[in-house]
């Protein structure tokens, strides 16, 4: 009976000491980082199909509570149900190695459309089945925050923060921005001014080093990487020849990677995604009548151009001018009491023109230059947008350029690290 009574209290010790273990199990499944994803799939570049394929193949690693249509172009949420439909095809196979991949009808449940038009000069417009759902995520009740990874545009986010800035404190952003921000620079600029106290991550070129391979092994450039390791693996294995023919490029995979390696409480710290500084103010320059090739202005930071010419009797933000900047077309916009403008950022630097076209004789024919250098965000200009205490950006130490794009060895110097990882689970898929 002694021996009995001994016993007894040692079980009841190990089952008690075996739950907590199963609870801290139960606990570190929960915590897998949430995360929306904000994309122009099947918009400009069909480099989000990539990064939407590696994401799903990585799914069981997060929380994936949204996918959020915003292209420029003809992108829809179609786009992602056509890659889930791929996923469905390998899910089974994906989730005997990992139970904790997403259902295919769970990842349907979330997809929303978004804006598909650049904001006007203000920067919002109205809500979208996107920016609604982005706030709803954000309000969620949980103990992480949830992190906003933008792929495209950033209009649904700005329209979000626009109508319920509190998520501000809910939420963590990674935005590619660089060419992006070229298309979405008034949503962006409504997002520095207005929600400086952002937590944002501004990508504007240290992205770019997923991809730029010159310092990669052979099995690794271009196409290689495909036909070493994905070529004949699963269904979304041959749908990827048909973007970029096989050579990687999936320039918005960083900000998800950078949950995936290093921590991300930490920006300025090592990542596979990159590895960032901060930065307390956003470069802007206003010139009143046009500019020239005196004017230097950092790459990436926002041109902001204003005319005068007669009033008129139409709406604040109507289009009543074009400037075609870098063989692009972009809106001139009326502001209001005979005063005209429009927003530019360059995606690199570069030596620029531009010339307006109007039926407003004032504003027709209008022409001038701009230099834009690096790196970002270069001199201060009593027009910059003063940033607050975690907003992060690429970093400016020279030694870490890949050519001029800015931060860009913080992401290639681990190239061989994170496709052999990939890599792993191409091999999933085998049959």
């Amino acid at each position: 009976m002694k021996l009995k009574s001994q016993i007894i209290p040692g079980l009841i010790g190990v089952l008690f000491f075996a739950s907590l273990f199963g609870c801290k199990e139960h606990e570190k499944k929960v915590l897998r980082p949430r995360v929306l994803i904000s994309s122009d799939i099947g918009g400009t570049d069909p480099d989000d199909f990539q990064s939407m394929i590696h994401l799903l193949m990585y799914a069981d690693q997060f929380q994936i509570e949204g996918l959020i249509s915003s292209p420029y172009g003809e992108g829809s949420t179609k786009d992602f149900q056509d890659m889930i439909d791929l996923y469905e095809i390998d899910y089974t196979q994906l989730q005997r190695h990992a139970p904790e991949f997403p259902t295919p009808t769970s990842l349907r449940s979330i997809t929303k459309q978004g804006g598909k038009d650049a904001a006007p000069f203000r920067g919002y417009t109205i809500p979208t089945e996107g920016s609604e759902w982005i706030i709803k995520c954000a309000k969620k009740e949980s103990e992480q925050p949830l992190w906003v990874l933008v792929w495209g545009g950033i209009e649904d986010l700005a329209q979000a923060l626009h109508d319920a800035p509190e998520i501000k404190e809910n939420i963590r952003v990674y935005w590619i921005g660089g060419p992006n921000k070229k298309w979405s620079i008034n949503a962006y600029t409504y997002i520095a001014e207005h929600h400086p106290d952002l937590w944002m991550i501004e990508a504007n070129s240290t992205y770019r080093g997923w991809f730029m391979d010159e310092d990669s092994p052979e099995d690794l450039k271009g196409d290689a990487f495909y036909k070493n390791y994905i070529d004949g693996r699963g269904a979304m294995g041959q749908d990827f020849i048909k973007y970029y023919d096989g050579n990687i490029k999936m320039g918005d995979t960083p900000s998800l990677v950078y949950l995936m390696n290093g921590d991300p409480n930490e920006p300025t710290g090592e990542s596979w995604g990159g590895s960032f500084e901060k930065i307390n103010r956003s470069s802007r320059n206003i010139f009143l009548g046009g500019s020239s090739l005196e004017d230097k202005v950092a790459a990436y930071g926002t041109i902001e151009w204003r005319f005068e010419g007669p009033e008129l009797e139409v709406p604040e933000d109507s289009v009543v001018f074009e400037m075609e900047i870098q063989n692009q077309t972009w809106p001139g916009l009326y502001l209001g009491d005979g005063i005209y403008g429009i927003k530019y950022s360059s995606k690199k630097p570069e030596k620029g023109y531009y010339k307006s076209s109007s039926a407003i004789s004032e504003l027709d024919g209008l022409e001038g230059n701009y230099i834009s250098t690096f790196p970002w965000p270069g001199n201060a200009s009593p027009d910059d947008y003063q940033l607050g205490a975690n907003w992060y950006s690429d970093k400016v130490d020279e030694t870490l350029f890949i050519e001029d794009q800015q931060g860009a060895k913080t992401i290639s110097k681990y190239r061989n690290e994170f496709l052999m990882d990939w890599a792993e689970r191409w091999k999933w898929l085998d049959k």
